[in-house]
């Protein structure tokens, strides 16, 4: 799907009554009411109220009464197409200036309050919007508004150079992160680079280049933000348990004082056309060599986008596709798969594939295989099931996207950001029901077919021989531009009057009542222990069933074997193949995963309940009667070991694994990759996964969890295969390995030339527990590392601009637990961050909290209830937790009597006994050469460590 058709989320059946612009006696001055939308039987769209400020603000109010909660969002229509060459970056980096205090609201205390309230928040950039949200307990709202209105009217007098200077290394932090030190991290810019124009706005990447917010100074950033985030271009939506009286009463005195901003236009599409393929490469730290090849098409909303995005499921998504059957189902290929990226100024179609290393497909032959793979389809052409297909995924997607009221409020801000109109669901449903056979063949023949295109190869390094062809493409070399030199004296500022006492944070009303999840038991004669509760608010059945037989549960020599079988679970049936399951679950618009986890196979549905009984069906065949293909076994085992071997260029996944591994010893299951090594891989055999399934996969002691607007006796009418189910696993406790690291001491796993340095500090600590010793350590450790304003990310991230985010956290299941400390770092602060992670922890452990971080405590941790169980997967996550360690329905009241009383001297006592940072262990991925003599000045151990 594209960006554009993804983001149809929310839908309701209802039918549209419009205003057409009017004031209204009951509002205040100078706010018109654009239109109204209100519910009916024969339309698809979400209710809405659209208002009108004078200085050109745009208000959405969406009521939902459902749960005491409410969703705030500020989205300016800039992102980095608005920006110009030599000046990339700036739309990012207002997104975390935006958060660094403003004229009435200090430094983090926009992270502090929401966090405070119960809440949770952030922003994001894209090519062409940035956005800004939070979600609250409904009493929370005038704060809320309050921190949006002092960002976007007074916020510039609070833009220091210092905090500029911090943010940019927090956004150099970021793209290290992010880009540089990710396998392929850097293909989308590079493909960008070469498909755009050099002053197309999308040739330069969201982020920025780094030489470019170098060059600027605060000044800079300052005219763009007056350029751009006036209230005239931008939109506020509210959604939630609110009156929208209410709402724009409190807009207007908040938000309706501040100026407007130049005048916005409409940005304007440049054509993007190519003379030539181009062939371009990249050498990278990577275990496979990658294809990519990328062709320009349309922008989104276009008439064609819709043809295309069916063009590309054909082509490259899901199991029918024909580049999965052609190089994925025949091993020639460990990934294929097409994308249609969708902005708003241009589009892309994509294909990509990651030869499989057995296969011998070098680059240059699985291009061919690709093109083939077109002309299959021109060949193949059109059929039914292709269109019928992504109509039901519109619609199934649209239901879901009704189980919060964040979706909907995104969906709402994004057609009117994009297209002056809110009201877009029905039509943008509507564009993919009119797709016909002959427009996919259409845009396939003017778009794909004998078209220019980006073909871009990733290749490991120092192996430029395995690129598909020979590079013809060079990006044009970017101008170096100098400092630049603009002066405050060269912005033209304006001034929001004060009509009010600003600096005074409003006051919340009482916290909101929250209903828990009313649920109901049973348990059938097989064992299978059951919970449910009834979710009215939309047509939708989630179920989870847990059954015995995770990570825990294997032999440490066949790890990995868990994790084969869920794959093979959702693979061929003794009745029809893998392919024609997928496709009835496609027409359905239902969903089937089967995972490991460590103590448990974990199946997931997700579907309409209409569609139910179908899904149901298809349900019991996946679990009931597996063909245990020797072919799907083959891929599946095979993709695994691959998938390791690529994770291992991943420095965050060789700390975790390195301390996991340190903490549990090598030979231990609890010490060993959830997914197995490459060696206990390569040696599980098809037999060892039958018989696992036989061993493991049984009802007694499994749990069922479902969340519906069926009845149980509705949802059982359609399990009879589950509960005739019959048998018993083993009786038979895992056993986990001792520490086998020396104290104190640090292990250094070699990554060449890492851009930054993964930072894991842990011990072993409690096991699971929701009232005693475990869940208060959880509290212990909240103003240390976990929440944003915490110490060690404040410190970190804020203060020193050492790492895009740190923090700490105590992990736990039924069996073990862990404390691990955790930082990605710019590598030539590894030290330096390394000691202040240090001095956090001894400084807490010996000090202890404060009373403002206790008062913090309580506030944060009591107000959260109120967002916990709004949408079905939060219910079916809390009936989840309540089942597997037998909770007492008081269970959530007991823990609220414990945030409410725990005293700093507890606390003091448990930072002591846990946080010794002499019983701890430290690990560190990064450039072993250059790190070493440095970390040995720390006069603690430190030797060497390789990962099996």
């Amino acid at each position: 799907m594209t960006k554009a058709s993804c983001l149809l989320v929310a839908v309701a059946l209802i039918s549209l009554t419009a205003c057409s612009p009017t004031p209204n006696a009951s509002l205040p001055a100078g706010v018109t009411l654009i239109e109204k939308v209100q519910a009916s039987d024969d339309t698809l769209v979400i209710p809405y109220s659209k208002y009108r400020l004078a200085n050109g603000l745009t208000l959405i109010v969406h009521e939902d009464h459902s749960d005491p909660l409410v969703h705030v969002d500020v989205t300016y229509h800039v992102g980095s197409s608005r920006e110009e060459p030599g000046q990339s970056g700036f739309a990012h980096f207002f997104e975390h200036m935006m958060f660094q205090g403003t004229e009435h609201v200090a430094d983090e205390e926009h992270f502090r309050l929401i966090t405070e309230a119960g809440g949770t928040m952030n922003g994001t950039t894209s090519s062409d919007r940035t956005n800004y949200y939070q979600t609250v307990p409904v009493n929370q709202l005038e704060t809320v508004l309050w921190l949006e209105s002092d960002r976007m009217g007074f916020l510039l007098d609070a833009v220091t150079q210092e905090k500029f200077e911090v943010q940019r290394e927090t956004v150099k932090n970021e793209r290290g992160q992010r880009v540089d030190n990710q396998p392929y991290g850097r293909l989308g810019e590079s493909v960008a680079q070469a498909l755009y124009p050099p002053d197309h706005p999308y040739s330069w990447p969201v982020i920025g280049w780094m030489e470019d917010l170098n060059r600027v100074n605060v000044n800079d950033l300052k005219k763009f933000f007056l350029r751009w985030y006036g209230p005239n271009n931008a939109t506020l939506t509210v959604g939630g348990d609110v009156n929208s009286q209410e709402v724009v009463r409190l807009v207007d005195k908040y938000f309706g004082d501040i100026p407007a901003g130049p005048a916005v236009s409409p940005p304007t599409a440049p054509e993007v056309a190519l003379d030539r393929t181009r062939y371009l490469s990249l050498q990278d730290n990577v275990h496979l060599p990658l294809l990519y090849i990328a062709y320009p098409t349309v922008e989104a909303f276009h008439p064609d986008e819709a043809a295309l995005d069916v063009l590309m499921q054909i082509l490259g998504s899901g199991r029918n596709s024909l580049l999965y059957q052609n190089l994925v189902k025949s091993q020639q290929a460990v990934q294929a798969q097409a994308s249609h990226g969708c902005s708003e100024l241009a589009c892309q179609f994509a294909l990509l594939a990651l030869p499989h290393p057995s296969a011998g497909m070098s680059l240059d032959k699985m291009e061919q295989a690709i093109r083939d793979s077109l002309q299959e389809f021109e060949q193949r052409g059109v059929t039914q099931d292709d269109l019928d297909k992504i109509k039901v995924e519109i619609y199934t997607d649209a239901i879901f996207g009704l189980q919060s009221v964040q979706g909907k409020v995104s969906q709402l801000a994004s057609y009117e950001t994009f297209l002056g109109n809110p009201d877009f669901i029905q039509k943008q449903v509507d564009r993919y029901k009119s797709v016909s056979k002959e427009d996919v063949m259409r845009v396939y023949d003017k778009y794909i077919k004998d078209q220019p295109s980006v073909v871009m190869s990733i290749v490991p390094a120092g192996q430029p021989q395995l690129a598909a062809r020979e590079d013809n493409y060079q990006p044009p070399v970017r101008p170096q531009l100098g400092p630049s030199d603009t002066k405050a004296e060269d912005l033209s500022f304006r001034t929001t009057p004060k009509t009010f006492d600003r600096s005074v944070r409003p006051k919340p009303g009482p916290n909101p009542a929250v209903t828990l999840p009313v649920y109901w038991q049973d348990k059938w004669a097989n064992g299978i222990e059951i919970l449910g509760t009834d979710n009215p608010e939309t047509p939708t059945t989630a179920l989870l069933l847990r059954v015995q037989g995770g990570a825990y549960q294997q032999a440490p020599e066949k790890a990995g074997v868990a994790g084969i079988l869920a794959a093979m679970l959702t693979e061929d049936t003794q009745l029809r193949s893998s392919e024609e399951m997928s496709r009835a679950l496609d027409k359905l618009g239902s969903s089937i995963l089967v995972s490991a986890t460590d103590e448990s196979l974990d199946v997931f549905v997700n579907s309409l309940s209409e569609n139910l009984p179908q899904t149901l069906n298809l349900l019991e065949e996946f679990l009931f009667m597996p063909a245990f293909n020797p072919d799907d076994f083959d891929r599946i085992k095979n993709r695994a070991i691959e998938s390791v071997r690529n994770a291992k260029k991943n420095p965050g996944y060789l700390a975790n694994e390195a301390l996991r591994e340190l903490l549990y010893g090598k030979d231990s299951i609890a010490g060993m990759p959830r997914g197995g090594t490459e060696q206990s891989l390569a040696s599980i055999s098809l037999a060892d996964v039958k018989n696992y399934y036989q061993t493991w996969f049984k009802p007694a002691e499994a749990e069922l969890i479902l969340v519906s607007d069926l009845d149980k006796q509705a949802i059982f009418a359609n399990l009879d295969k589950m509960q005739a189910w019959t048998g018993s696993a083993p009786d038979a406790e895992p056993v986990f390995g001792e520490p086998v690291y020396q104290p104190g001491s640090i292990y250094l796993v070699n990554k060449d030339e890492a851009a930054q340095s993964a930072i894991r500090i842990g011990k072993r600590g409690l096991k699971k527990d929701f009232t005693g010793e475990f869940y208060r350590t959880g509290l212990m450790n909240f103003p240390l590392g976990g929440a944003f304003n915490s110490r060690i990310n404040l410190n970190l991230r804020e203060d020193k601009g050492y790492t895009y985010g740190a923090g700490s956290g105590f992990g736990g299941d039924s069996y073990v637990g862990r404390l691990t400390v955790s930082a990605d770092v710019r590598a030539d602060v590894t030290v330096e961050a390394l000691k202040e992670l240090y001095g956090e922890i001894r400084q807490y452990a010996k000090e202890g909290i404060d009373k403002n971080e206790l008062a913090f405590l309580r506030l944060a941790i009591n107000q959260q209830d109120a967002l916990e169980y709004e949408t079905p997967y939060a219910k079916l996550s809390f009936l989840a937790q309540i089942l597997k360690y037998d909770l007492e329905p008081g269970f959530v009241k007991a823990r609220a009597r414990i945030v409410d009383n725990i005293t700093a001297k507890e606390i003091n006592a448990l930072a002591e006994k846990h946080l010794q940072l002499d019983e701890m262990v430290t690990v560190i991925v990064g450039d072993a050469e250059t790190l070493k003599p440095k970390l040995q000045e720390l006069d603690k151990p430190v030797m060497d460590y390789h990962l099996e």
